[in-house]
């Protein structure tokens, strides 16, 4: 007896991966072994940059709390300490869209900060 091969099943599993690739440059796009390890690579690149993405902008909510505390007369870290210290619980994402956003409101979470410091 011959031997039998899901040709069915196969092809549509290298089509979709070759769907996945389109727009991609020259072979990266429509031949199947380099389609492939560019699809790959590109999910990869994708789990990394999801966590890049994270840190990248904590660091700038923190350039942005920093840079509106010193105009206020306080350091990042000052500032941080004293609202552990005040038991005020606020991340540094709101934090940072106080300070861009909502001057006076920051304001009033400065002066809470300054009087547990």
């Amino acid at each position: 007896m011959p031997r039998s091969v899901n040709h069915v099943a196969s092809k549509a599993r290298r089509k979709k991966i070759l769907k996945l690739t389109r727009g991609y440059f020259g072979a990266r796009k429509n031949v199947w072994t380099v389609a492939k390890n560019t699809w790959e690579k590109g999910l990869t690149y994708a789990f990394r940059d999801r966590k890049n993405k994270k840190r990248n902008f904590r660091a700038l909510w923190i350039q942005r709390i920093n840079a509106a505390a010193r105009l206020e007369g306080m350091s990042y870290s000052k500032l941080m300490g004293g609202l552990h210290k005040a038991g005020i619980e606020i991340n540094r994402k709101v934090l940072a869209d106080l300070a861009m956003n909502h001057p006076e409101a920051f304001k009033a979470v400065m002066a809470k900060a300054k009087t547990t410091v």
